[in-house]
């Protein structure tokens, strides 16, 4: 799949008005929407506490108890540190960073999930005969990373725009990291931040977002 450059534009100004209405009501239903997320991807993940203890010694794929409460869950092998802890304090130059292993069920997910089943990201045979050489990562999963580095930001976080250009593949496996940065405090709980993904220290995602953040409700 060739990504040369991705563009998300917003009219900002709109959006921005959108979603400052939409918001009081749109968080009623984050808590309730994350638990039906977290059922649909984790089944029996509210089990009985005896169950619990029968699968705390699984794998990285293991479910475990989120550690801020901006997200549903988490996996025992993803990590992230945030130099801020409480939205009112967010200011220039604070970040969050996430990383996490693309795997092969990932991708068969994400393909599955999206439609885009491109055979550079599914077929072996057909990948090895193109450019890279093997199989990749979707682009778009890939950059979703950033999604889940923006999510551990204090407060509940909200997209207004994104903008992406692609810079390398990602291998089936690697392990990628997320870093987002406040760049600029645009007023009305509204920041610009820069987006970066690497991969083995090398810059496969670079771009910038608006993001709207709005305190989590009680």
């Amino acid at each position: 799949m060739s990504e040369e450059e991705t563009r998300v534009a917003s009219p900002f100004a709109a959006m921005a008005t959108a979603w400052t209405s939409f918001a009081e009501n749109a968080v009623k239903g984050a808590t309730a929407a994350n638990r039906a997320a977290f059922a649909a991807f984790a089944p029996g993940a509210e089990s009985s506490s005896a169950d619990t203890e029968e699968t705390t010694t699984t794998d990285e794929n293991e479910i475990v108890e989120p550690s801020v409460p901006s997200v549903a869950y988490e996996h025992a092998d993803w990590t992230f540190e945030r130099t801020v802890e409480h939205a009112a304090d967010i200011t220039v130059g604070d970040t969050v960073v996430f990383s996490k292993q693309l795997s092969e069920d990932d991708v068969r997910a994400f393909a599955a999930a999206s439609g885009d089943t491109n055979r550079l990201h599914l077929d072996d045979e057909f990948a090895a005969t193109t450019r890279f050489g093997g199989r990749i990562a979707h682009g778009t999963l890939v950059s979703g990373l950033v999604s889940a580095a923006l999510a551990r930001l204090p407060g509940l976080t909200i997209y207004l725009s994104q903008e992406l250009t692609f810079e390398g593949p990602v291998g089936i496996g690697d392990r990628v990291t997320a870093t987002v940065e406040i760049l600029e405090d645009l007023g009305n709980g509204q920041y610009r931040l820069s987006t970066v993904i690497e991969d083995d220290e090398q810059v496969v995602v670079d771009g910038e977002a608006v993001v709207l953040i709005d305190d989590l409700p009680e």
